[in-house]
């Protein structure tokens, strides 16, 4: 039974999946172009370690004075924008995949970091983010007293 219902979530959820990029290349069809980008670009990894956490997003042809990041408490939120390629008279899209415009991205930290020692490094189209957790935050070991 377990397995069935959880068949049926994956179901429902590819059924959305294809629904919203039904939709996409409905509105890319009738208004000649494609959306700017939506909640889910850039693409984003995160994981962490005991102390730290990587975040990293594909960003190709953003220009590093296009992207804002910034930490307050426990939420980091990169901020940016991608201009669209600008078309010579006469020429038109056959296909247009790559999303333009300004985006957000907000990530929730599972723990607070030490935001004076967060390091961000932007190399071929990726933003690398390493954010070391705090030590006020880090698990501290407690000696056991006998009498």
């Amino acid at each position: 039974m377990f397995l069935s219902n959880l068949r049926r979530i994956g179901e429902t959820e590819n059924m959305w999946r294809e629904m919203h990029r039904l939709q996409h290349e409905m509105d890319r069809l009738f208004t000649g172009r494609d959306l700017p980008f939506s909640g889910n670009n850039p693409a984003v990894n995160i994981w962490t370690g005991e102390d730290d956490m990587i975040v990293t997003l594909e960003m190709p042809g953003v220009d590093l004075e296009d992207i804002d990041i910034s930490v307050t408490g426990d939420t980091l939120t990169i901020k940016g924008s991608r201009t669209s390629d600008e078309l010579k008279e006469g020429e038109m899209y056959h296909r247009r995949e790559r999303a333009y415009g300004r985006f957000h991205r907000t990530v929730y930290l599972p723990f607070r970091v030490d935001a004076a020692k967060v390091e961000a490094k932007y190399e071929k189209g990726v933003l690398n983010i390493v954010l070391p957790r705090s030590e006020d935050d880090k698990p501290k070991k407690i000696g056991i007293k006998t009498e």
